[in-house]
């Protein structure tokens, strides 16, 4: 018993030493290293944290990788549930022309001996005629872009003949409406022919062709109804639809902006009701229908084709209105970018598609590189609203110069 107790007080004045000696050393390495044993915990965290975020980076890159291959079909679900969110609105249209003249002597003759030639005019075409103090010009102001196009050209062949007085007006008018009447037709034959669309009723094809002379928020008509009937062939094709279909839906999604006759119903619903009256597929009418939601979509056709109506219009510089927002969101984009620490320059390039961000060498890592561009594309995720998506590409460059005298 009495070695045991030896025993046992030799080895509690061994661990004593031992941790003298523990002690000693880790105040010799804290005055080596400058540093608390605090000090160095938080650096050994900070540091686990570094490897841990490049790690998490690492995974999510990767994880991105194997969906890029593996989700085509859980993409087209995606994209068909998602795409029909994007919406734009077009309402506005333009309802004045601007008639020049090659001197303000003109103006007198168009109005006539108290105001009876002016009068003339108007009563034939419908249009307004404002003649004011604007210097050689008169203004054509009528909802109707047809009736305001066959008025332009009645006054340009009136003025060209000089003959300006009623009965010739009313033979000029006469003849420009019968004129103009064939144009919209040629016009609506050549679209459909341009687009591959057959079997489309007459009546059909000359409101296609009417959309020559109608605009909204300053971008024509018809134009807009071609862009989207090729980009919903396209879309439709991606996706393993019929692309003639999607393409005669594209065409037609607009004709309730076109009607002969006044109207005070939607032109997504008067559109409809016109294609059902001439004998359009279901899934067209659908289409043409919902693309401003104010129907519910039955079809695989009609988001795409309210998706491909939003891309048209917010093409850069399609529409005045959109121009402006278009620069405001490039700006918001570099500003994003320049919120972020390391960053020396910012480009907004393809469009607003892509968000070029050249970063110090000195401050930022590759690692850190690589983390920057998830943060920035996250920030653009959440506070900003856009069609499509942007690309987040950082630019990190050693440079070594020298010059050789």
């Amino acid at each position: 018993m009495k070695d045991v107790d030896e025993k046992r007080e030799a080895l509690l004045k061994q661990k004593n030493e031992v941790d003298k000696m523990h002690a000693s050393q880790v105040r010799q390495l804290e005055v080596i290293s400058s540093m608390s044993a605090e000090d160095a915990k938080k650096q050994l965290v900070e540091s686990l944290k570094d490897t841990a975020r490049a790690e998490a980076m690492s995974i999510v890159q990767s994880t991105i990788e194997e969906a890029k291959l593996t989700a085509t079909q859980e993409a087209r679900k995606v994209i068909i549930n998602t795409i029909q969110r994007i919406g734009t609105e077009e309402a506005v249209e333009n309802c004045v022309s601007v008639f020049n003249l090659e001197s303000d002597e003109v103006k007198g003759r168009i109005i006539g001996r108290e105001g009876r030639n002016i009068r003339a005019i108007e009563a034939a075409t419908g249009v307004e005629i404002i003649v004011d103090d604007t210097p050689d010009a008169i203004i054509l102001s009528c909802f109707d872009s047809v009736r305001r196009e066959v008025a332009r050209l009645s006054l340009h062949k009136l003025v060209t003949d000089g003959r300006i007085h009623p009965a010739r007006i009313e033979e000029v008018v006469e003849k420009t409406r019968k004129q103009i009447d064939q144009e919209i037709a040629e016009v609506g034959k050549r679209t459909v022919v341009d687009l591959g669309i057959h079997g489309l009723h007459p009546e059909l094809i000359k409101m296609v062709g009417r959309m020559k002379y109608r605009s909204s928020y300053g971008q024509n008509l018809l134009q807009h109804s071609r862009e989207v009937a090729k980009l919903c062939g396209t879309m439709a094709a991606e996706l393993g639809l019929n692309p003639k279909m999607a393409k005669r839906a594209g065409l037609l999604h607009d004709i309730g902006k076109v009607p002969e006759t006044e109207d005070e119903t939607p032109h997504a619903i008067l559109g409809m009701n016109l294609a059902e009256k001439f004998g359009e597929k279901a899934e067209v009418c659908n289409a043409i229908g919902a693309h401003h939601d104010e129907i519910e979509m039955t079809s695989l056709l009609s988001p795409i084709v309210q998706v491909c109506d939003a891309i048209s219009g917010a093409r850069p510089g399609a529409r005045r209105q959109v121009l402006d927002s278009y620069i405001q969101r490039l700006k918001d984009l570099e500003d994003i970018a320049f919120g972020f620490g390391g960053v020396e320059k910012a480009y907004a390039i393809q469009a607003g598609r892509e968000l070029r961000v050249i970063v110090e060498s000195e401050k930022i890592s590759d690692e850190k590189a690589a983390q920057l561009s998830f943060e920035i594309s996250q920030k653009i995720q959440t506070d900003m609203t856009y069609p499509g998506q942007v690309k987040v590409t950082v630019i990190r460059e050693t440079r070594a110069v020298n010059i050789a005298r």
